[in-house]
């Protein structure tokens, strides 16, 4: 299901909205109702500098999150590409007939996997599951068959690399199911907020903080938002290893 977090442009522009708001009621609140006076500025400083540096902190370690869940998405790619190029060599192990049948349906299965990664949410992903659910299941169908025929060491391999094969797919897509917490965003709007309302209420009047400050903090939060979202915004991952395993098997 999809939430907000999974639209970058979304995050970016009702934080913002949400943000300054905060500071423009945090301003009006120290203009109408209680002004800083120049003894209570020492400690208010205080104050707005400890929660200015825990929402530093929490961007940083969200960030932290979404690069390296980013990462292990690029390295689940890698392994995968890897596990279809060794199994689609070691397919030659089997008897003839088996071997090509398996070869034209792994090749179909890679295609499958490349659209995985380049799809996005408004393409039918369900009917991408459906078809890779069901094409696990004729390879590995037919290596089963075959090493039951033959039960040998090479059948063995074929059958080895066919289980790699499946379970890096699994892999893959437990890394695409594990994005930043709600929990997490939550606390960050809320401390974004917080901080927000000590900038409006602590700022001189018509300070160009008002604006720059809940800017730079929203632009933060889009920058996490695109990297932990895999199928939107501005980057996105590039499945380079399975396209080329691709055109060098269909060439073949």
């Amino acid at each position: 299901m999809n939430t907000i977090v999974d639209f970058p442009s979304l995050v970016f522009a009702l934080s913002f909205i949400a943000l300054w708001l905060s500071a423009i009621v945090g301003a009006f609140v120290s203009k109408k109702w209680k002004p800083l006076g120049e003894d209570q500025r020492g400690g208010f400083g205080v104050v707005q500098g400890a929660v200015l540096t825990l929402l530093g902190l929490l961007i940083g370690f969200t960030f932290s999150m979404a690069i390296n869940r980013f990462e292990q998405r690029k390295n689940y790619e890698e392994d995968e590409a890897n596990a279809i190029g060794t199994e689609y060599i070691r397919l030659g192990l089997l008897p003839a007939p088996d071997a090509e049948r398996a070869r034209g349906l792994l090749r179909t299965y890679l295609d499958k996997r490349v659209l995985f990664y380049t799809s996005s949410y408004g393409q039918p992903l369900q009917q991408i599951d459906n078809d890779t659910a069901q094409l696990q299941n004729q390879l590995w169908s037919v290596v089963q068959s075959s090493a039951g025929a033959q039960p040998t060491a090479m059948t063995a391999l074929a059958v080895s690399g066919m289980n790699d094969v499946l379970n890096s797919q699994g892999y893959t897509q437990a890394a695409w199911w594990n994005r930043i917490p709600l929990e997490a965003w939550f606390l960050l709007a809320l401390i974004g907020i917080g901080c927000n309302l000590l900038i409006g209420y602590g700022a001189h009047r018509r300070s160009a903080l008002l604006i720059v400050f809940p800017l730079a903090v929203s632009v933060s939060f889009f920058l996490i938002a695109d990297i932990d979202s895999p199928r939107r915004g501005l980057i996105r991952m590039h499945p380079q290893n399975l396209l080329s395993l691709s055109e060098t098997l269909h060439a073949q």
